[in-house]
Formats: structure tokens, C-alpha cells, sequence
């Protein structure tokens, strides 16, 4: 079994629960009243945005996060709902490609990972040397400055403060920049999706 199909089927104990909701709670006990808020909250999320069974998508979300704080022992840089919804993202990404090379097959983990071939790793290879051929051609489409920033702003490291240098060197807020960054990111998104549909 593949070390990502592991990561999809992990759930959390008893003790890992408990620390994702005194996480969640932000030193102020709830009783799961902050869990079942912000599980809701994702449920409409993934609702939202068309995504088959928001529940399940809800779960894995907060699973992963727990798995998260599981590994590292606590997550201190970012608000815990911030932090759900950022997983969420990742987590819509993940069932969205997996409902385009399936189309109508349900979208939980366990039914995805029984449903994929053992044989395809080269087609994912293919997949995935398509879409990076994609997203160059869209990238070049896009000018110099729009390229810089959506580059400069997906950079690994220090995210945090990496764009808030950007931010400066742009003469933008964070806010802005994020909301640049978004809608870059949207138009370069469909382009992909067009170009890959070719």
C-alpha cells in the first residue's frame, strides 16, 4: 500500500481527537462545540463548491489536521480555523482530480483507493508531466510582473514571510496581494484545465 493511501486511511485515536479539539478550542473548552462548528463550516465549503459528498471531504479534512498535529505536536503558526480551511483547499484539489480521471464515482478516500489500477503509476507520470507542460504554456501566456508574483507567492519556505516581502516589494498590503494571487491563480487554473482538454 502506498504511503499516501496510508495517510488517506489514518484515523485518529482517542488521544489525537482530544488534542485536535483542545487545538481547536484555543485554550477555552468548548465541549466539541468548536469542532462541530467548524466540521459545519467545511461541509458548506465543500458544498459550496460542487464537490460530491461535502461530509466525507469535512472528515478528511479535519483527520488530516489531526494527523498533523499527531506528527508535529502542535500547529502555532496560524489560527486553527485558517489552518482547517487551508487543508480543505488541498483536500478539494485532491477530490476534484480524482473525480476527473473517475467521472462518476464517488469521492471518498476508501473508494478512491480501491478503485485505483496498481498499474498506474506511469499514466499518473504522464498526467502530471501534462499539466506542468500546461501550466508553462499558461505561465508564458501571462506577463512578466503576473508570472513573478504567482511564482514569488507559491514559493516553499517560509510563506509568511516571504509574501509579506513580496507584499512590500510590490507596494501592497497582504490582503491585496492575496486577492492577486487568488484570482492569478484562478485564470491560470482554467487555462490549464483548457489546455489540458485539448
Amino acid at each position: 500500500m502506498a504511503k499516501s493511501e496510508l495517510k488517506r486511511r489514518w484515523q485518529p485515536g482517542e488521544a489525537a481527537f482530544r488534542r485536535l479539539l483542545i487545538w481547536l478550542d484555543e485554550g477555552i473548552d468548548s465541549q466539541g462545540e468548536r469542532y462541530l462548528d467548524i466540521r459545519e463550516r467545511l461541509v458548506h465549503y465543500f458544498a459550496r463548491r460542487d464537490a460530491p459528498v461535502p461530509d466525507d471531504l469535512a472528515d478528511e479534512t479535519l483527520n488530516r489536521v489531526a494527523r498533523r498535529l499527531e506528527e508535529n505536536g502542535s500547529i502555532d503558526d496560524v489560527a486553527p480555523a485558517r489552518y482547517c480551511y487551508i487543508v480543505a483547499k488541498f483536500v478539494l484539489l485532491e477530490a476534484l482530480r480524482r473525480r476527473n480521471r473517475q467521472p462518476g464515482m464517488a469521492l471518498t478516500a476508501d473508494h478512491d483507493a480501491e478503485a485505483a489500477p496498481a498499474a498506474a503509476g506511469a499514466d499518473v507520470t504522464e498526467e502530471r508531466e501534462r499539466t506542468f507542460a500546461c501550466l508553462e504554456r499558461c505561465l508564458e501566456a501571462h506577463p512578466r510582473a503576473e508570472r513573478d508574483l504567482i511564482l514569488g507567492y507559491y514559493q516553499s519556505g517560509n510563506a509568511r514571510a516571504q509574501r509579506r516581502a513580496l507584499a512590500a516589494q510590490l507596494g501592497l498590503n497582504s490582503n491585496s496581494l492575496a486577492i492577486r494571487a487568488c484570482r492569478l491563480r484562478s485564470r491560470l487554473e482554467k487555462c490549464v484545465r483548457a489546455c489540458r482538454e485539448r
